[in-house]
């Protein structure tokens, strides 16, 4: 006798190992790429690490970062899974579908962890020191009581610093020993929560229902779109004001890099603004073509320009001192 569909639907919510390599988010892994400007800056500022080593230290690096990344997407998955349910698209996840096993998703969370750090310290221990920090970000961002993800404003900055972080595990897998600047850690977080704060105020858009949306995310309670507007601006601000303060210490021939960082953040903040706006799914930005050609060229321009004197500007930029 074929199965009624009701059966057939009962069967399909069965744990299962696509449900669990799902909750590891591999199509997430692209966001490594924010490790590379870590290694460019580490590269222009201190010339021992120019060795043929960086590159094989990138692929375990990269490697590493993802096992921990994934361990954090899990325990993700799992603490939001009540809250999914109450999303539009969420809710098919596999946890709230229930295609995963709790304890051994618990048990993977562990696992991907510790495969993480080992896979690390085959770059060095500053480096797997900074893949603990990332993992314990995660913690404090989703498991209670901190969940720093349901608190306004927090939920963006403890999000968002996880690029500082995977900026510094760049530095360090180029292996610098030098000081990290703290204003390019700084202005990299502050872009990643003007990224960050775009994407929930796209979210809040596409749930159209402030009830629906306080159920899905806590902090939604305190948020609404003008509330989350105005956080964006301030976050774009504070990066190119940090950045500043960068380029002006360091390398000053980056200030020619700023119309193209404003292109970037011109397109995304375009799609933040669309109906139904892509930016709620970081992972498919790729099939934004315009966006992508505005990255690639940034990041050209801003490799090059570290590497790069012009001393025209800083004749153009030197401070007259009257006597």
């Amino acid at each position: 006798m074929p199965k009624t569909t009701s059966t057939a639907s009962e069967d399909a919510r069965q744990p299962s190992l696509g449900g669990h390599l799902a909750i590891c988010r591999f199509d997430h892994w692209f966001k490594n790429v924010f490790v590379l400007p870590g290694i460019i800056a580490a590269l222009a500022m201190d010339e021992s690490t120019r060795n043929w080593s960086v590159l094989s230290n990138a692929l375990i690096g990269l490697f590493a970062i993802g096992l921990v990344a994934s361990s954090n997407y899990t325990i993700n998955e799992i603490l939001d899974a009540a809250n999914d349910r109450e999303h539009p698209e969420k809710r098919h996840r596999p946890v709230p579908s229930g295609r995963v096993s709790l304890p051994l998703g618990y048990l993977q969370w562990i696992l991907l962890f510790l495969l993480g750090l080992a896979v690390g310290a085959l770059v060095s221990w500053p480096f797997t020191l900074t893949l603990a920090a990332l993992w314990i970000m995660g913690c404090i961002y989703n498991i209670p009581p901190l969940r720093s993800k349901e608190l306004p404003f927090l939920d963006v900055l403890s999000e968002s610093i996880n690029n500082p972080i995977r900026m510094l595990a760049g530095w360090f897998i180029a292996g610098s020993t030098l000081i990290a600047p703290t204003s390019l850690l700084l202005s990299y977080w502050m872009f990643g929560c003007f990224f960050m704060a775009l994407k929930r105020y796209a979210e809040y858009r596409s749930i159209a229902d402030p009830e629906r949306a306080a159920r899905y995310r806590r902090s939604f309670v305190y948020y609404n779109e003008g509330r989350l507007l105005s956080s964006v601006v301030v976050y774009a601000c504070a990066a190119c004001l940090l950045f500043g303060a960068f380029l002006m210490r360091y390398q000053l021939e980056l200030v020619l890099a700023f119309p193209f960082i404003a292109w970037v953040a011109g397109e995304y903040f375009n799609l933040g603004l669309m109906d139904d706006s892509p930016v709620q799914a970081p992972e498919h930005l790729y099939r934004q073509s315009r966006l992508m050609l505005a990255v690639t060229t940034c990041t050209l321009v801003i490799g090059a320009l570290l590497f790069i004197e012009l001393p025209i500007l800083h004749s153009l930029f030197r401070q007259s001192v009257a006597h």
